[in-house]
């Protein structure tokens, strides 16, 4: 079976590397040199050198040179597997298996953008890898294969991806032979039971003091490394929060946004229902204890 490989990102990077691992006729990659959309973005054209695998840095997927060359390569399937970009119905329909696309929630569930993030900023305890059929609708095909994991306490951003990655790579293992000897099977998404989560925008990763404990620890875990950060402002500078602890806290007559505590490196916030120590931050100067955040 002939794939033909759409990828730029890190989860891209190691499912290349498992078809290779599996000897998959990996017959063409599109790739990025570099991309201002994605924080964990990866240049798959080394591996490609190594493995003698043909490949072109792709600005549009869709783009009618792009489509001779693709189709050119003869693939018997797609997979594209992170691409910041929607595809278009001449590459959906130009091989017989169609594309496989991937998302990192339950399908139906949560279709739509930055999954990781809101699952963790949402405070989920579960999610899922999913693999579909895709179609002109965004995470809208039928199924090829999931599995649910869980998102624990002391998960974050970077743990979570591991997951993510962790399930696909043992997903590809068994539908690969599956696809290979058509094998497989389809599960159409039932949509009307699912939902779609909106683009993020620079706001949603502030830090208000007035949202409880909870909140607070969930977003920063969310938008922790390989993602941007989280963020509040202090003197005007935007300051990036990575790691905080939640901290029982029980006085009621103390504003939230109020430093409590300064030791060392780290500092305590007053939050709307208890406080917040933030652990890892890029403070150039650490705020002062009854400064308020």
């Amino acid at each position: 079976m002939r794939i033909f490989f759409i990828g730029t990102v890190a989860f891209s990077q190691v499912t290349l590397e498992k078809l290779i691992a599996l000897n998959a006729e990996i017959v063409g990659v599109a790739t990025k040199s570099k991309s201002r959309f994605n924080s964990d973005h990866v240049n798959l054209a080394p591996i490609c050198k190594e493995n003698g695998i043909d490949y072109k840095y792709v600005k549009d997927i869709n783009a009618p040179h792009i489509l001779d060359w693709i189709k050119e390569l003869k693939p018997d399937i797609i997979f594209c597997f992170g691409w910041s970009s929607l595809i278009k119905k001449d590459l959906l329909s130009m091989t017989n298996h169609g594309v496989v696309g991937f998302h990192p929630t339950e399908l139906p569930y949560n279709r739509g953008r930055h999954p990781i993030i809101w699952a963790i900023a949402l405070g989920l305890e579960n999610s899922a890898t999913s693999f579909f059929f895709m179609n002109e609708g965004a995470d809208e095909g039928d199924l090829l294969s999931q599995k649910v994991f869980e998102i624990e306490y002391e998960d974050d951003a970077a743990s979570v991806y591991k997951k993510v990655q962790e399930n696909a790579l043992a997903q590809i293992e068994e539908f690969l032979p599956q696809l290979q000897n058509k094998t497989y099977s389809k599960t159409p998404q039932e949509l009307s039971k699912g939902n779609i989560w909106r683009k993020r925008n620079p706001n949603d990763g502030l830090i208000d003091f007035r949202m409880n404990s909870y909140s607070i620890y969930n977003l920063v875990r969310a938008l922790t490394k390989p993602y941007v950060g989280a963020h509040i402002y202090y003197h005007d500078s935007e300051v990036k929060i990575w790691r905080v602890e939640e901290v029982k806290f029980d006085s009621n007559n103390i504003e939230p946004g109020k430093v409590i505590s300064v030791n060392n490196d780290s500092v305590t916030v007053k939050t709307g229902d208890g406080a917040i120590r933030i652990v890892d931050h890029d403070f150039k100067k650490l705020p002062e204890l009854n400064e308020y955040l």
